[in-house]
């Protein structure tokens, strides 16, 4: 196996392990509608204007993600990602008022999926690899996200169970910090 073969194997692999986390724990979040809107007697238009910020905020800010991951470099791009993603879900599990919520849920998390979702990771993906392999391997990496989406409900649902919505929120947290330490998986020797 040559260098590059290796560095694009660890590129995919590190990407599809982000898509799937990141997309995963994402996909989720309706289950926490009802035990918090219960908790604290909001209407579901507080958590799904929450969601909706989020949507915005994820794809409007996709554009300039992916300029600063050409920039930059896409490991920095999902590793800052990463960390604003992780405190959204921290900060979501503390959320008492609909403007926490829509800061934590909507602007963080949503800044979060910029740089942790498809535009970045599927871009890399294909950069890594040769024109002859891209179609399999950003097929490969766009079935990772949807195998976490697959996995983590179930997960997420089994977390609300077992520690309440606020813990469950702070144990996805921490998931998604894994992105973080995965995001070094993400560095192109061109870098």
């Amino acid at each position: 196996m040559t260098a590059a073969w290796r560095n694009s194997a660890w590129i995919l692999a590190g990407g599809s392990l982000i898509l799937a986390i990141s997309l995963g724990v994402r996909h989720g979040f309706g289950l926490f509608l009802p035990p918090m809107s219960a908790e604290f007697g909001w209407g579901r238009e507080v958590f799904a204007f929450a969601i909706a910020i989020q949507n915005l905020i994820w794809g409007l800010v996709q554009p300039v993600t992916g300029a600063l991951a050409d920039r930059f470099g896409v490991a920095r791009a999902v590793l800052i990602g990463g960390i604003l993603y992780a405190i959204g879900l921290a900060l979501m599990a503390v959320s008492d008022s609909p403007t926490t919520l829509t800061l934590s849920a909507g602007l963080l998390i949503g800044l979060g999926l910029s740089g942790t979702s498809f535009s970045v990771i599927l871009g890399a993906v294909g950069q890594a690899v040769p024109p002859e392999k891209r179609s399999m391997a950003m097929g490969i990496a766009s079935a990772a996200g949807s195998f976490g989406q697959f996995i983590m409900l179930p997960g997420s649902l089994g977390l609300i169970e077992w520690l309440g919505w606020s813990s469950a929120l702070m144990a996805l947290g921490l998931l998604v910090a894994l992105i973080v330490p995965l995001a070094g998986m993400m560095r192109s020797p061109a870098r």
